[in-house]
């Protein structure tokens, strides 16, 4: 498989780490967007949310200390606001995000990816 890939990765997720090993075995090295170090823009997050046909609210990691600091699960949040605290934290973003000439997919479950690949 000759294909171009980006991987939103955390290397201390299992998940991420299983989609990474996938592509590497299907013979695509992706770029690797380690996004704890290197976050999305508020624009490249728009973008990737619009090519997954997500919300906002939908890449939350409802699990992580800075979502119920924050009060993220309070209805009036608005897109935008999600969208500034993802961006501040970015520890708060579901992972892994692959892109692919097919498509966008946040990998939840991690057999997501082979949609893309």
């Amino acid at each position: 498989m000759s294909q171009t890939a980006t991987l939103y990765h955390n290397p201390k997720c299992g998940t991420s780490r299983k989609v990474l090993g996938w592509l590497r075995e299907a013979g695509v090295e992706p770029t690797i967007v380690e996004y704890l170090k290197t976050p999305p823009t508020t624009g490249e997050m728009r973008a990737l949310l619009k090519d997954m046909g997500l919300s906002p609210r939908e890449v939350l990691r409802r699990k992580e200390a800075a979502y119920a600091e924050l009060n993220l699960d309070a209805p009036e949040k608005t897109d935008a606001d999600i969208l500034a605290a993802l961006a501040a934290h970015p520890i708060l973003m579901e992972r892994p995000i692959l892109v692919t000439p097919k498509g966008t997919v946040l990998c939840r479950p991690a057999e997501r990816a082979r949609e893309v690949m």
